[in-house]
């Protein structure tokens, strides 16, 4: 038991290091700031096939953590549709776990590994119409009541959040997480946040619990509490944001309150970017749009660079894919051009950026970036023509 008072750190680290001092902790080690393995996860995650929620589902989400392993080889060998979350959301939401066709048991045990993820995975873009009927977390304390403790950075949370913005899961769908009986104990309903994520069911290696949690799960993105700093780490938040703006919801940022006055004149100037933006026949207008864009987008001062234009070269780009469609995207990432020069038939295209740092945030922002299943190549061009000042 806690004493009162008892912080979220104050539960991770006593839990953290009670699963290495008792022997229960397993690979990777030590577990502190992780999701901890910890031995019996193998078992813990074999009784979910005994589960109907599982029987039924035929989508599943499965954390890429080392103690949920057994739950994603569980869903491979019933032939569900396996999606992991991509490590830290770094280049969109979700990656597809595809075995090769005829895979063996031992490859779809690699198919369920880190490794495997990162070799048999196909990204899954913000329209892949993701449907998914089962959600498995990892925790590192949970009580019986459902309420969850996770590693503090708050991705599953975001997941989840996500998931409901794309419109990937329901009320009603099921939130399952695995962990070692010691990690079960009573968690204060002080400490829980209105964006955390509750659990439905917690698989131990020795018990099911059902938990009949009547707290309301996150019911979508709380922007308000997403900062500038986030929404850079996490391209596809902004992607989310964009269509949630274009749909009317209220997506002021955490820190834009705080900001200095002159965000109002930029706030106007990019309002009015997307607003154009918005429009497909607004494209042509882009061009001249493309200063104020970049300008109003620009965080920190350091963009007010030499005044030299630099290019960005995106490549791999899908052959189906048209220039209005990567306009849009582009504006979506806040990584509007001076101009664009578009060779679609070499499935490549030109970006010129007012200056080096514009064009180094225009880079950030986009690489990893997947259109229609294709991740694009995105670079400094390596052949930076003279073109002087702008």
């Amino acid at each position: 038991a806690f004493p009162p008072g008892a912080s979220k750190w104050d539960v991770r680290e006593k839990m953290w290091d009670y699963l290495e001092s008792s022997g229960l902790a397993d690979f990777p080690r030590p577990v502190h700031h992780r999701i901890p393995n910890f031995k019996g996860s193998h078992q813990a995650c074999c009784s979910i096939k005994e589960l109907n929620i599982f029987s039924r589902a035929q989508e599943i989400k499965v954390d890429p953590d080392k103690p949920l392993e057994g739950v994603r080889l569980a869903a491979l060998q019933a032939r569900k549709t396996l999606l992991v979350p991509t490590p830290r959301l770094r280049t969109g939401l979700f990656n597809k776990i595809v075995p090769p066709p005829g895979a063996t048991k031992e490859i779809l045990r690699t198919c369920a590994t880190s490794q495997g993820i990162k070799e048999y995975s196909i990204p899954v873009g913000l329209d892949g119409k993701a449907r998914v009927d089962l959600v498995v977390v990892g925790s590192v304390a949970v009580s019986e009541k459902g309420w969850r403790i996770g590693k503090g950075e708050g991705y599953a949370d975001m997941e989840y959040a996500m998931m409901v913005s794309m419109g990937a899961v329901q009320e009603d769908t099921p939130v399952i997480t695995v962990v070692h009986d010691c990690q079960v104990l009573d968690i204060a309903e002080e400490l829980l946040d209105d964006h955390d994520l509750t659990v439905d069911y917690i698989l131990t290696p020795t018990r099911t619990i059902k938990t009949n949690c009547k707290r309301p799960k996150p019911q979508g993105i709380m922007w308000h509490k997403v900062s500038y700093e986030m929404l850079e780490k996490i391209p596809i938040l902004k992607s989310l944001r964009y269509k949630e703006k274009q749909a009317g919801r209220d997506v002021t940022l955490r820190d834009q309150h705080s900001d200095a006055a002159n965000t109002d004149r930029s706030a106007a100037l990019d309002e009015k970017a997307t607003a154009e933006g918005a429009r497909p026949q607004a494209a042509a207008g882009s061009a001249q749009r493309g200063p104020h864009s970049v300008e109003s987008n620009a965080l920190s001062p350091s963009l007010e660079g030499s005044g030299t234009v630099t290019t960005v070269y995106v490549g791999n780009i899908p052959p189906s894919l048209r220039v209005s469609e990567l306009k849009c995207t582009l504006r979506e990432f806040h990584a509007t051009p001076l101009r664009l020069n578009w060779q679609g038939a070499q499935h490549r295209a030109f970006l010129d950026y007012k200056d080096k740092a514009a064009a180094a945030s225009a880079v950030s922002s986009l690489k990893g970036l997947s259109l229609r299943g294709s991740t694009l190549r995105v670079e400094l061009a390596k052949n930076q023509r003279n073109k002087g000042q702008v």
